[in-house]
């Protein structure tokens, strides 16, 4: 997988670098990001449908972080917000979304396996799979939704989902997820 994330940076770092944020996550920090990306995407003047795609897997990406980081910090107002990065590249109106939070190590067997069995899915079977999972509670407990987020991220992304997890210490990993629409 490493040889892919180096790829994957490479690609990443010669095209146009749309956002890249690193820092506190919250709801309203979110609101503000996903307004920047919207009007930049009408300033390249994307179609709808890829707009949407972009759009929603940031969304995603975003929610991801600020639900499952277990990296926090407290601002005035707002204890135990969390933190992450984003990265948003560009080439020829195909997009290169990239995000990373600290976890917890213990769950990382999960991620992967949930990534991996999106991975091997078309997109018919991604969409039979969400509405399965729309009906259904997740049986993870520490989850905080249904895993509907990165169903809904491989259903936008070209490509498979790009993974990296890379240990801090005992009990931390940093997860690095990347994917390519367009």
């Amino acid at each position: 997988m490493i040889g892919n994330m180096l790829e994957y940076y490479n690609m990443t770092k010669k095209n146009n670098v749309e956002i890249i944020y690193t820092g506190a996550l919250w709801a309203g920090g979110i609101e503000g990001l996903g307004s920047t990306l919207r009007r930049q995407m009408e300033f390249e003047e994307l179609s709808l449908s890829a707009s949407q795609s972009v759009f929603s897997v940031f969304v995603e990406l975003m929610n991801n972080m600020l639900m499952y980081s277990v990296e926090k910090m407290d601002i005035e107002g707002h204890p135990g917000v969390s933190k992450g990065v984003f990265v948003l590249a560009s080439k020829q109106k195909v997009y290169f979304a990239q995000s990373g939070n600290m976890m917890k190590t213990e769950n990382v067997e999960l991620v992967k396996g949930r990534i991996d069995y999106l991975n091997s899915l078309d997109k018919q079977g991604l969409r039979k799979f969400y509405k399965e999972k729309i009906r259904q509670k997740d049986e993870n407990e520490g989850s905080k939704g249904a895993g509907l987020g990165l169903i809904e991220i491989a259903k936008r992304s070209n490509e498979p989902i790009i993974y990296e997890f890379t240990p801090c210490g005992e009990d931390l990993t940093f997860m690095t997820i990347c994917v390519k629409i367009g």
